[in-house]
């Protein structure tokens, strides 16, 4: 399977994640509504693929009478699904499987749900021994595709992703994300058949990494956890956690506590919660950091995007500078596109849903800013392959991040900063100012309307983001060393 391999450093640490794992390795974000700054929930994650991988921006149309079955060209993964589809986005890798379109990782549909798929998870032996992965169940390649389309709400994206992993089996650990304009799910796949999901609290925030995150679970409270049938049976059976009064602690039945999540996890954790609660005094070693957690202050959009771009920003464990631990940050060179998936409380629907992609490194990037009630995305966000270019998004920022690498520090705050700074606020202006307009637009005129606002965003981030590229490699080649005497 493409970019699918086994990972021998996290086997002889004693962890199995299914006969394979993805090399994806991301960090997410989540928000609730009362803790964000402007009533949206905010649903984030870095995806972590290779150093040189493009990725596009692509609309799927609603169908009324599709394909009623869908078979993964990846791992051969069968379902039944809906001829009835919405309007959804997404982000695919540039590299198709024989026409299908592989790893579409996140997007909002027609209906104003959101979807990130996926936040690899570890698995504990015992609890696959006891319930193995499928090998041609449903996995990351295929997630969004045959989810998104058919889903009306957070819940039901949970309720409905369950039944696949039931009667189809999973072929990974995986975390996933749903939101709406009222909630977000939290669901994490644990094993082959089992899964179980969490309500994020309207007033926290969730910074997961690589790791079975979900504690106790209260399987008598709907409204705020789901789990697969069964499961505490199940549990109990296999000895894998203590099952009380109908409440089982998932990280602790399916997921890993070792020297890998210690170096590897944990401090990703304590780094976004040392960002957004910096009156919680923790330590980078601490393991058993909260999953929910309120902020100091309101979270913006700017905020998360800080985050996401993290690297121990003004610690002594900075992967920019002394790196002390060589703990794994956040923002690492394999970043190949950031999302913010946003659903806004304060607009009407049809311009509620934005994404917002930050193609490459987030650190040397710029969050774009494009509505999801469209029919088409910016040409630039649709080209790009493992090869670098002119022309395409992902090459543009890539090659920031290229540029700034060997002199990082001071090209990033000297050139890449000022830009990124003049950049963000003028995105800004023009989305508050396309609202306004757009209110007064409805139908084909609106979608339309949306269309071209993103191509305007999309075109005046990445010719400034062309022209910083040429400023930096001036800038660069004079970080050399002269060998000649500049009077001879």
């Amino acid at each position: 399977m493409k970019r699918m391999q086994l990972l021998t450093g996290i086997m002889a640490a004693g962890l199995t994640l299914g006969p394979v794992i993805s090399a994806r390795a991301c960090t997410t974000v989540l928000v609730g509504k009362d803790a964000s700054q402007d009533g949206s929930t905010l649903i984030a994650r870095n995806e972590d693929v290779d150093t040189a991988w493009a990725k596009h921006f692509v609309v799927h149309p609603a169908t009324s009478n599709g394909p009623t079955e869908y078979v993964s060209k990846d791992n051969g993964f069968k379902v039944t699904v809906p001829g009835a589809g919405l309007r959804y986005t997404a982000t695919p890798d540039w590299q198709q499987k024989d026409g299908q379109d592989q790893f579409s990782e996140d997007g909002i549909n027609s209906a104003n749900v959101a979807m990130s798929a996926t936040e690899s998870g570890t698995t504990n032996k015992k609890a696959q021994k006891a319930d193995p992965f499928v090998k041609d169940g449903i996995a990351e390649t295929s997630m969004v595709d045959v989810v998104l389309p058919y889903i009306h709400s957070a819940k039901e994206g949970v309720e409905y992703l369950g039944k696949i992993v039931e009667e189809k089996g999973s072929a990974e650990n995986n975390g996933v994300i749903f939101s709406d304009k009222n909630s977000i799910w939290y669901m994490e796949i644990g094993s082959g058949h089992t899964w179980a999901a969490v309500r994020v609290p309207n007033d926290k925030y969730a910074v997961i990494a690589n790791q079975t995150s979900i504690g106790t679970l209260k399987l008598n409270d709907h409204a705020n956890y789901l789990a697969s049938p069964g499961l505490a049976k199940f549990v109990k059976r296999h000895h894998l956690a203590q099952v009380t009064q109908n409440r089982v602690n998932y990280a602790q039945a399916f997921g890993t506590n070792n020297k890998l999540d210690a170096t590897y996890n944990w401090p990703r954790v304590w780094d976004g919660q040392r960002l957004l609660t910096p009156s919680k005094k923790q330590s980078i070693k601490q393991h058993d950091l909260a999953l929910f957690m309120k902020p100091d202050q309101k979270i913006s959009v700017a905020t998360v995007q800080r985050v996401l771009a993290s690297h121990f920003n003004g610690t002594k464990y900075d992967s920019n500078g002394k790196w002390v631990g060589g703990y794994r940050p956040i923002n690492v060179p394999t970043d190949v596109e950031s999302h913010i998936l946003q659903i806004r409380n304060d607009v009407p629907a049809e311009i509620a849903g934005v994404q917002w992609l930050a193609m490459a490194s987030p650190a040397t990037s710029v969050y774009v800013p494009f509505y999801t009630n469209v029919n088409t995305t910016p040409y630039q966000y649709q080209s790009g392959t493992d090869q670098p270019d002119q022309s395409s998004a992902y090459w543009t920022y890539k090659l920031t991040r290229v540029l700034t690498d060997p002199y990082r520090n001071k090209l990033i705050n000297k050139d890449v900063r000022p830009a990124q700074k003049k950049l963000n606020h003028q995105l800004q202006v023009n989305l508050k100012q396309s609202d306004q307009t757009a209110q007064q637009l409805t139908g084909s005129a609106l979608s339309d309307y949306l269309a071209q606002q993103n191509q305007q965003n999309a075109d005046l981030a990445q010719n400034t983001f062309e022209k910083l590229n040429q400023k930096l490699i001036v800038d660069s080649s004079r970080q050399t060393k002269i060998v000649h005497h500049q009077d001879l």
